[in-house]
């Protein structure tokens, strides 16, 4: 018997697994979609369709599955439903705030659950341009720390115009604006190769101390929201301790 529960305990295990890996590709393949259809369905021309199936390989994605999210955002495809983007503001437990980035195919059942999702768990939705503030838009791009010395990799940024690089015993960040990244980008590539990630991302300016029940809350947050289909990234302005974080994973 207690090999028999064992072995359904792995299954069960499995099972959430499956159904987590499941809804990270779903995920992908919005972003592939939706890259697709704001620029070409050629990851060498579409910067951005670059970076969605260079996230989708490092999650270990199907080829078959990416190749089917870049024919389903094809005009005409039987299977392309129409996402868009939209972002949405929220507060926090502890007063923190949040960019929710979503792609959806229904804006009022997105709106819906996400203010559902934040109401039940200590947060609220906020209007357009409530929190934004408290962030900038810049793009990051990583590099693992071998891939070349400190020095070599901001020689190349400061060539092209990145605004900073900071390195480290694991890896080197490079932040730019926005309108610079992707000659940045390029620059990196053609001398180091592909990047760990590359992307567009919300830098917090102003960091909220969260502790406690709060931060309790918080993670629950962050778990409801990462399980919902429609939304894509999480960013905040929370200041969790570490040590805090090692007991809430716990």
């Amino acid at each position: 018997m207690a090999g028999h529960s064992q072995f359904k305990n792995i299954m069960y295990r499995k099972g959430k697994e499956d159904a987590k890996r499941g809804k990270i590709f779903n995920k992908l393949a919005r972003e592939i979609m939706v890259s697709c259809k704001q620029g070409v369905p050629d990851p060498a021309i579409n910067s951005r369709l670059r970076t969605a199936i260079t996230e989708a390989r490092k999650s270990n994605m199907p080829r078959d599955r990416i190749e089917r999210a870049i024919k389903a955002a094809q005009p005409g495809a039987a299977d392309g439903a129409n996402y868009e983007e939209v972002r949405y503001e929220a507060y926090g437990p502890g007063g923190c705030a949040l960019i929710i980035e979503a792609l959806t195919d229904n804006r009022n059942r997105t709106a819906s659950e996400l203010r559902t999702a934040l109401s039940k768990n200590g947060g609220t939705l906020g209007e357009t341009g409530s929190v934004a503030f408290m962030f900038n838009r810049i793009g990051e791009i990583l590099y693992p720390a071998g891939v070349a010395s400190a020095d070599a990799v901001l020689e190349v940024v400061l060539e092209v115009g990145g605004e900073n690089v900071e390195s480290g015993s694991e890896r080197h960040e490079i932040t730019t604006s926005v309108d610079d990244f992707g000659p940045v980008r390029n620059a990196l590539e053609k001398k180091f190769g592909e990047p760990e990630s590359a992307k567009l991302v919300w830098k917090p300016n102003i960091l909220t101390p969260i502790t406690g029940e709060a931060a309790q809350q918080l993670v629950k947050l962050l778990n409801v929201l990462d399980d919902d289909d429609d939304v894509q990234n999480v960013t905040g302005n929370f200041d969790i301790p570490a040590e805090e974080m090692e007991r809430l994973a716990s």
